[in-house]
């Protein structure tokens, strides 16, 4: 996939100037109510009426061909209000918004609201004729949960501010309303200190040394996220995670002279940071001073800040801590504390594919909605293994349709499940769950195409790639043991060894057959074993000749472990194989051949999606598709969390999106 870079402001002026046609059936999120009603309002000579975001409006109507008048048949018309009572849950970010033929009217409570109004009003615009044109309707909307969020792990990986605001400004867009930025790490105190310069000293970073943010930069940035209606959450990680502290001063956060400087440092990032909130860590420690957190909650608290810990960490009560955020499936809830939900949304560890389905489809923190002690969710990008390009450390963690998924899940509410019934699969065509994901799917993709080019946005379209999958057949630790789907005709049934070995239909271009976390999140098979090979079929019909691009991969390496990359000549240490029309498909050089592990190592071509799809050559007519995926250990030398999967979909040669007009059907259905 070539990586296209664009600067930043050029790419938020063009999203700005030049929205894409959407309209009702491209909503996203969707509302919570709409309704059409067959008008269609033309941008021209508005006049406007507003007692808040005046500066948003002018740049809105501007940057849709409008132009401001004081007098004009076409009125844009803003109104605070007392209440919104169809509004059922979180009010100060509900909004009305009605569009007529000759007039646009937003109803809210606050200018969250009349913000996010502007976001839906976006998505609203239609092709016109002559002028923007903006499809007609009645909505009643407002979110389910009021934390929306992302976090980025600047501490492990230092990122520009080019690209943070990038990534705020069109997330905004979506209705994501909280970016948490995690500043300090082992690696790196990547927030300056003007009392305590030597934090920022290179001599102190394990990575990208010296590479940190200003206090000018950071106050810029709280400023920029309030523009752009988004809640900024800086985490000044505590007692753990704090070895560039230890190596600037020689002590331990929890000793008495660590926690003198660790204060004084916390008056320092509460006088720049105004924002409510300061989350503190205590995560993944163990504690050797009973009087630490309480003394720093106390401290902060003082300060007129609220804190955020995670969760397992200190053991709180009600009323020791402001918010917990949930971040291993230890993590629960508690009545009387808020909680912020984080437990299976790092995606630092998903799959391109698969995991976005069961992200979708799973309720936050098990709720239809939110309320007291339920926020919200926040997803979590880790950067634990080094990737050198801004761009590849987004693409390969799926940043973008992760987030879009939370956007839309966590503004409506609902779900099917909590990541515990079907997983990471998609069900039958004609159940809920799946024509719910295959409309989210759908608009995905619009946005995609219109709103996110020069994005990194490795999604394609997935709910039509049919796969017909073998029970396991146990290898005995010899991985390249061959077995009937590789020496007969492919059928729905084998027998091995006076043993009967069925198949079964799933869906998607990436199926998991067991999860990195293993049972907690259902895949293919309810009960994996190690030592199993199975193999995945499917026919794929094109109705002409053709050269195509092939997304192929056998273990997704994340950017969370120090895994060794593949020998050269295999696709992974599994004997993975893949055959497309009898031909055996070879794997492309690996740029990495270190043999020592290390997080310092970037990853390089590991991941289909940071290098040239696979050239194929499609016949017209059927052509058939076979994997080999035999599995031994779970956990391993090279690899650590071994993901017994695979990833296997048509692209078109670039890499930009799926190929027009193909079928997938193991049975040869048209």
């Amino acid at each position: 996939m070539k990586h296209i870079q664009f600067p930043f402001l050029f790419l938020f002026l063009l999203f700005c100037s030049a929205y894409a046609y959407g309209g009702i059936g491209q909503l996203l999120p969707k509302p919570q109510n709409i309704k059409k009603n067959n008008n269609y309002f033309q941008m021209d000579k508005v006049y406007l009426s507003t007692p808040v975001l005046e500066k948003e409006w002018t740049d809105f109507i501007s940057s849709t061909g409008g132009q401001i008048v004081k007098q004009s048949e076409k009125k844009i018309e803003v109104i605070l209000v007392d209440d919104i009572p169809t509004a059922l849950y979180n009010k100060d970010e509900a909004y009305t918004l009605t569009v007529t033929k000759n007039k646009i009217k937003v109803e809210s409570i606050s200018q969250k609201g009349v913000y996010w109004a502007i976001q839906t009003l976006r998505q609203l615009q239609v092709e016109g004729k002559v002028k923007p044109t903006f499809e007609g309707c009645e909505i009643i909307d407002y979110p389910a949960f009021r934390i929306r969020g992302f976090m980025q792990d600047v501490g492990r990986t230092y990122i520009s501010m080019e690209e943070l605001k990038r990534e705020i400004a069109i997330l905004s867009q979506y209705k994501i309303n909280v970016f948490h930025w995690h500043l300090t790490e082992d690696l790196g105190w990547r927030l300056e200190s003007k009392i305590f310069p030597m934090l920022n000293d290179s001599i102190n970073y394990q990575r990208m040394p010296g590479r940190y943010y200003t206090l000018e930069e950071a106050r810029e940035l709280v400023e920029f996220c309030k523009q752009h209606n988004v809640l900024l959450i800086p985490e000044i990680d505590m007692p753990g995670h704090s070895l560039a502290f230890r190596k600037a001063f020689r002590h331990d956060m929890q000793s008495k002279e660590g926690m003198t400087i660790l204060k004084l440092l916390m008056d320092e990032v509460c006088e720049t940071f105004d924002v409510p909130y300061i989350h503190i860590g205590t995560d993944e420690i163990e504690f050797t001073n009973p009087d630490f957190v309480p003394e720093m909650i106390a401290y902060i608290r003082n300060k007129e800040k609220k804190v955020i810990s995670w969760n397992p960490g200190w053991n709180y009560r009600p009323g020791e801590i402001d918010m917990t955020q949930l971040w291993s499936y230890r993590g629960k809830a508690q009545e009387g504390i808020p909680a912020i939900d984080s437990k299976f949304h790092y995606i630092n560890h998903f799959d391109a594919f698969a995991d976005i389905i069961s992200l979708y489809n799973s309720k936050i923190l098990n709720k239809e909605y939110g309320d007291r002690d339920h926020a919200g969710s926040i997803i979590g990008m880790w950067h634990d293994r080094y990737v050198t390009s801004e761009y590849d450390l987004l693409i390969q963690n799926g940043f973008y349709p992760s987030i879009l998924a939370l956007a839309e899940r966590a503004w409506l509410g609902g779900g099917y499940e909590y990541f515990d019934k079907n997983g990471t699969m998609l069900p039958k065509e004609d159940s809920p769950e799946f024509r719910s994901f295959q409309d989210f799917e759908n608009r995905l993709l619009w946005h995609k195409a219109n709103n996110f080019k020069g994005y990194p946005f490795a999604y394609v379209k997935q709910t039509n790639v049919k796969w017909r999958i073998t029970d396991a057949f146990p290898n005995e630790g010899e991985l390249a043991k061959v077995f009937p789907p590789e020496e007969v005709e492919l059928n729905n049934t084998y027998q091995y060894q006076g043993e009967t070995y069925n198949t079964r239909e799933a869906t998607g271009a990436a199926i998991y057959l067991r999860h990195v976390w293993g049972t907690f999140v259902p895949t293919f098979y309810k009960d994996p074993q190690p030592d199993h090979t199975a193999y995945a079929y499917t026919y794929v019909y094109s109705d002409k000749k053709q050269h195509v691009g092939l997304w192929i991969n056998f273990q997704n390496y994340s950017c969370s472990e120090k895994d060794l990359p593949p020998p050269q000549g295999k696709w992974d240490y599994r004997e993975s194989k893949i055959w497309i029309n009898n031909n055996k498909i070879h794997p492309p050089k690996w740029l990495s051949n270190h043999t020592e592990k290390s997080n310092e190592t970037p990853l390089t071509n590991e991941n289909f999606e940071v290098r040239e799809p696979i050239s194929i050559t499609l016949n017209k007519g059927w052509n058939k598709v076979l994997l080999k995926l035999p599995v031994g250990k779970f956990s391993t030398h090279e690899v650590r969390l071994v993901k017994w999967m695979f990833t296997c979909v048509f692209v078109t040669p670039d890499g930009n999106k799926s190929v027009d007009g193909l079928i997938y059907s193991p049975d040869k259905k048209i």
